[in-house]
């Protein structure tokens, strides 16, 4: 099935960016305007404040001045709201040229490669450019926070189940049309930070158990003793008592600010480490809210945003924020004066206790949900960005994996090729010449499907396959500083290989890349045929790249599937051409020696013909 037919992706950029730029010049000149009208009333009061000090006009002319600084005042408001008009404009700038670059092949200019999700244990990251410079998730992240870009990267590392893969790609495809919701989620989400904000610290504060048990006596004094105080007050200025006993109620309050002041600051300094700007992440939640959809995943995802009977949480981020302001008074220069009349600070962080005890538990799960919302535009950014990629059918039954017109989906132009393996114990062994396609073709065999298993839209007319694990053995490297020889890192990488397909009952796709180059080739060869005959014993299918033409004799041995497929080479004015398509049988020719003569190596000319 094919991504259905929209608007073609580069126009829809160009006429967005076109738009996004028309609005910015327009606020360009709109500040300018504000700019000069702010100019003109600040020397204008100026001018008023210098002829009334000099008595040039009458007293009266105070009354203009002050209105002249109001007008000011306004005016700066309204000039500030442009700049924030403006500063979203130029993210609805910045994310289509982004995409206009993902068309051309710009994206690998992008900095976010993903490289802190690599690991050297992964059973197939490294191979296969999941993470790092020209990677999946380079091509693919459009994330704006780090909950989002960990939820992607999450799903390219690991495959999800059948139904998991299958709701994803509806709700992927119902995202993949809605380019102006997916630009909106976007410039929200950044427009709180130009960072991505780890949201672990507000989740672990909301979490937390209750923070103010040990000063709870203090909530019902801080209700009676500032109003009490104050009726002392005007009771002794009307003289029905003495004027000195309200002094006693204002001791009484310091002695309560004394006695809570260590646990408020170090409930402040908790509270101050997780929020780190969530209190703006209203707008964000009130956009996924208005969000008309219709897939029950995105439907389900909308809904986790709102309890029965209760309002959305845009609503309680909006609580929070106001509740966090009535906190953030403590660094105003007259809060020491406004605490010891009013304990103030026992109001303020009692009533964050009470949205943190009525709504705590929910917010780990609003922002999973709004990582899943991030994840979801990612993968239909994919779909929208390559109407040629097509969505895989998922089978119950496997391991099987087949394609037509399979092509890597990190290439600007790929060569396709058809590929076909129809069930456990199918494998294809690739011979061909150096430079002529095998190790691409694995890799976007491997790229394709870590991409349907996270339900993603790949490189292909049609792809077929069934829940798999992937696992590669191709850049195997040795560690000088673990005394590990590149021999015995391709053997530990082999091994694993072989455990993992053992542990998933053959439910594996493998992909061998030149195996056991580190020994001789009498041993490599009897070892290889081993470690396929292994592999193949699991249940598993895959492919195996090789010089080694002797593994050919594999092809129709009992109880197998291996099929021989190559790569060619062939010499035009002196020069190599490679065609890049897969041919049936076993490789005839080799190249080495012609890539070393030339390459300047002088090898005799009667070795390179």
């Amino acid at each position: 099935m094919t991504i259905p037919d929209g608007p073609a992706p580069h126009r829809t950029y160009t006429e967005r960016l076109t738009g996004a730029r028309a609005k910015l010049a327009a606020l360009d000149r709109l500040s300018g305007r504000y700019a000069y009208m702010r100019g003109l009333t600040f020397l204008g009061a100026a001018v008023l404040a210098g002829l009334t000090a000099f008595e040039r006009l009458p007293k009266g002319a105070g009354w203009a001045v002050v209105g002249a600084l109001a007008l000011y005042a306004v005016l700066a408001v309204l000039h500030h709201g442009v700049f924030r008009r403006e500063a979203r404009e130029r993210l609805y700038v910045a994310l289509n040229e982004r995409g206009l670059a993902r068309l051309s092949g710009g994206w690998r200019g992008f900095t976010e490669h993903g490289e802190r999700f690599l690991s050297p244990e992964h059973p197939y990251a490294s191979d296969l450019d999941v993470f790092g410079q020209g990677s999946l998730f380079q091509l693919l992240n459009e994330t704006a926070t780090r909950a989002g870009e960990e939820r992607l990267a999450a799903w390219l590392s690991r495959p999800a189940s059948p139904e998991t893969v299958g709701a994803r790609q509806g709700a992927a495809r119902e995202l993949a049309a809605r380019s102006a919701f997916r630009q909106d989620l976007c410039v929200e989400a950044r427009t709180l930070s130009r960072e991505k904000v780890d949201p672990g610290l507000f989740i672990q504060w909301a979490e937390a158990g209750p923070s103010l048990d040990a000063i709870r006596w203090s909530r019902p004094l801080a209700l009676l003793l500032p109003p009490l105080t104050l009726t002392l007050y005007l009771l002794g200025e009307f003289r029905l008592l003495p004027a000195w006993v309200w002094w006693l109620g204002l001791f009484a309050q310091l002695g309560i600010a004394l006695a809570t002041f260590g646990t408020l600051r170090q409930v402040d300094e908790r509270l101050s480490a997780g929020e780190r700007g969530f209190v703006r992440y209203a707008p964000l939640f009130a956009r996924l809210e208005a969000e008309p959809v219709h897939h029950p995943l995105l439907q389900r995802l909308q809904a986790g945003l709102q309890r029965p009977g209760e309002p959305p949480v845009s609503t309680h981020f909006r609580r929070f924020g106001w509740l966090y302001s009535l906190v953030e008074f403590k660094r105003h220069q007259f809060h020491p004066v406004v605490h010891l009349f009013t304990l103030w600070d026992i109001h303020a962080f009692f009533a964050l206790e009470d949205w943190r005890a009525r709504h705590g538990t929910q917010v780990r799960q609003w922002f999973e949900a709004l990582a899943e919302w991030e994840a979801l535009s990612c993968l239909a950014g994919l779909a929208h960005d390559r109407p040629d990629f097509t969505w895989p059918t998922l089978v119950t039954e496997g391991p099987r994996l087949e394609a037509q017109a399979l092509g890597h989906p990190l290439l600007d132009s790929p060569v396709p090729n058809d590929v076909s393996l129809a069930g456990p114990r199918h494998a294809l062994l690739i011979t061909g010449s150096n430079m002529s396609g095998k190790t691409t073709l694995m890799r976007a065999l491997g790229a394709n499907a870590v991409l349907a298993l996270a339900g993603a839209p790949v490189r292909a007319q049609a792809f077929t396959l069934s829940p798999l694990q992937v696992l590669t053995s191709m850049r195997v490297k040795d560690s000088l500083e673990r005394g590990v020889s590149y021999f015995y890192a391709e053997v530990q990488r082999i091994k694993a290989v072989l455990d993992a397909a053992t542990q998933a009952r053959g439910q594996v796709l493998f992909l061998l890349d030149e195996i056991l180059l580190g020994t001789n080739t009498r041993e490599r060869q009897i070892a290889s045929r081993e470690v396929l005959r292994l592999l193949l014993d699991t249940g598993a299918c895959g492919a195996v790249t090789t010089h080694d033409v002797s593994l050919a004799e594999w092809a129709g041995a009992p109880g197998t599937h291996v099929v021989n497929v190559h790569f060619r080479d062939h010499l035009e004015d002196g020069k190599m051409v490679f065609d890049y398509r897969l041919r049936p049988g076993v490789v005839d020719t080799t190249n080495a020696l012609r890539v070393l003569h030339l390459a300047g190596v002088p090898v005799p000319a009667m070795f390179t013909r």
